[in-house]
């Protein structure tokens, strides 16, 4: 199994380390730097979610993310840049 771990300051607490430690032989990290917009696909994501107005419901989260998922289709080439950093070319 592999975690992509983006240096979140809860990622680092004790709790999670413990954890971590306890599944070192199943789980393989790959780090991303502390600040990676255009590297990290989540930040975009979390990003479309929260420019709209909040969500009054679990059916209007889904359909904003199903929206913004769908935008990341027409963009063949911002995908691609997600996995020609040298710190993801594992996933390429």
């Amino acid at each position: 199994m592999f975690l992509i771990w983006d240096d979140l300051p809860v990622h680092r607490s004790q709790a999670v380390r413990g954890w971590l430690a306890e599944r070192k032989e199943q789980i393989e990290i790959f780090h991303l730097s502390s600040y990676s917009p255009k590297l990290n696909p989540d930040e975009g994501l979390k990003h479309a979610v929260t420019r709209k107005a909040p969500a009054r419901s679990k059916h209007e989260i889904k359909r904003t993310v199903i929206s913004h998922i769908r935008w990341l289709t027409k963009l063949p080439e911002r995908i691609r840049c997600y996995f020609g950093h040298q710190s993801f070319r594992y996933a390429a």
